[in-house]
């Protein structure tokens, strides 16, 4: 799922209030790390397992029924094949 599926990249930024481990703030600016780039990539990366983890609750059941019918029948076409 990239990005631009996820949220409005193009969205204004905002400001926002955080704690962090003072030592572990000093290692990241000393090493260059970009803080706010790094939080909304592992915030991304956490709303896209959430939103995943959604669909895949919401779709259990037809997901089970499908994955049953293959089961049960093949996959279309499986009989045509020549490899």
């Amino acid at each position: 799922m990239k990005a631009q599926n996820v949220y409005d990249q193009e969205a204004p930024k905002r400001p926002v209030n955080l704690t962090a481990n003072a030592d572990l703030l000093r290692i990241a600016k000393k090493a260059g790390i970009n803080l706010s780039q790094t939080f909304e990539e592992a915030v991304l990366e956490r709303v896209r397992t959430s939103l995943e983890g959604q669909w895949l609750a919401e779709n259990k059941e037809a997901i089970e029924s499908y994955n049953a019918r293959i089961e049960r029948d093949g996959v279309f076409g499986a009989n045509k094949r020549r490899f």
